[in-house]
């Protein structure tokens, strides 16, 4: 026998095969046959493996959103993992909003109120856009990757052993109808043959198919853990997000109430509606800090008679020579010269004099 003719002997055999199961899935479908039914247990072994397929797929796909919201971003990082390419860095939201802030603090002054708080504002931003890219890092390889390997790997694995199941039934019933059928004893005895050939396949095919289902309690076990390592790196995030904004807090709340725009005209704080006294004690707390350097403090800054002590409340970077460079917390000298501007005031430190921006000063008793 040549391989053509056995080629051609087994698409035959294959397809009488095929051909026999399709016409017992049919007659069981119509109530004309019966149909092997499969354990209890192992019909619950069935139900939860497609159950917790089901809802991994559910959890990975909404995962992927919560850690990157564009659409388009997901896709173009879908392909490139599909190409087994790394895919290009981009900037993100946050770090793209701190660039922003920061590049238009620059060019609005940072000896300015406002230019200075943007800059602050920016890096802070900045700062989370790193964190959240830490993030997704993090989240993608020890909570998304397990996910995704499941269902692309021992799911399929699962599903396929799933199929030659059911095949291996058909089968069976087949067989079972066959032997029904059969009057001849010769034809009998052949019938009886094949199904406890049939039989034998679909009890080990069963095993075979329960012993995989059972790993599915492992999987559970492991995907806990994975959603252990995500919480924490959720939480990592936001520890770093809140103590970035504390520190910001910190830093604006040495800023006065009331800011003078650029071109001196002073801006008016709106006043409360009724409807704010709702606000609960602790958010007036945390908010109550962003108010250090008081008016009646800025009037006695520039109403002083002779020299006097001040606090510097955060750095300053001197934008030239006719201005005195700050640190944080340092104490330098101030006084008033006749004609100076109203934001500014002369500091002393040492040899050194020159311009310091009063928002940046504490008047000391």
């Amino acid at each position: 026998m040549n391989i053509m003719d056995f080629n051609v002997k087994k698409l035959a055999a294959d397809a009488g095969t095929f051909l026999s199961r399709a016409v017992q899935f049919t007659e069981e479908k119509l109530g004309q046959a019966e149909k092997t039914e499969l354990d209890a247990h192992l019909e619950n072994l069935l139900s939860k493996a497609e159950c917790t397929k089901i809802w991994t797929e559910k959890i990975m796909k909404q995962t992927e959103v919560l850690l990157q919201p564009n659409p388009n971003a997901r896709i173009e990082e879908f392909v490139y993992e599909k190409l087994d390419r790394k895919a290009p860095s981009r900037i993100n939201n946050p770090e793209l909003l701190g660039q922003y802030m920061i590049d238009a603090g620059t060019e609005f002054g940072p000896g300015t109120a406002y230019g200075n708080a943007l800059i602050k504002c920016g890096e802070t931003q900045k700062r989370i856009g790193t964190a959240d890219r830490e993030l997704i890092q993090t989240s993608a390889l020890n909570f998304l990757t397990p996910l995704r390997n499941f269902i692309e790997g021992d799911y399929k694995t699962i599903a396929k052993e799933r199929k030659l199941l059911q095949n291996k039934r058909l089968d069976l019933d087949a067989a079972k109808t066959r032997l029904k059928k059969a009057k001849a004893a010769e034809t009998r005895a052949s019938s009886e043959q094949e199904l406890r050939i049939t039989q034998s396949e679909f009890d080990r095919q069963a095993e075979i198919t329960r012993l995989l289902l059972e790993g599915i309690s492992s999987t559970h076990a492991h995907h806990l853990r994975c959603l252990n390592d995500f919480v924490e790196a959720q939480m990592t995030y936001y520890a770093q997000c809140y103590q970035y904004m504390l520190d910001l807090q910190k830093q604006l709340g040495s800023f006065p109430s009331s800011y003078h725009s650029n071109n001196n005209q002073t801006s008016v704080a709106p006043i409360p509606s009724a409807s704010s006294n709702v606000i609960g004690s602790s958010a007036l707390t945390s908010t109550s800090s962003l108010v250090i350097t008081s008016p009646s403090n800025r009037t006695d800054l520039k109403e002083c008679s002779g020299s006097r002590k001040a606090r510097v409340l955060y750095d300053y970077d001197a934008a030239n020579s006719t201005e005195l460079s700050l640190l944080a917390d340092e104490v330098i000298t101030v006084f008033s010269v006749v004609g100076m501007d109203s934001d500014w005031l002369m500091g002393e430190r040492g040899n050194q004099k020159g311009r310091v921006p009063i928002t940046y000063l504490e008047l000391l008793n």
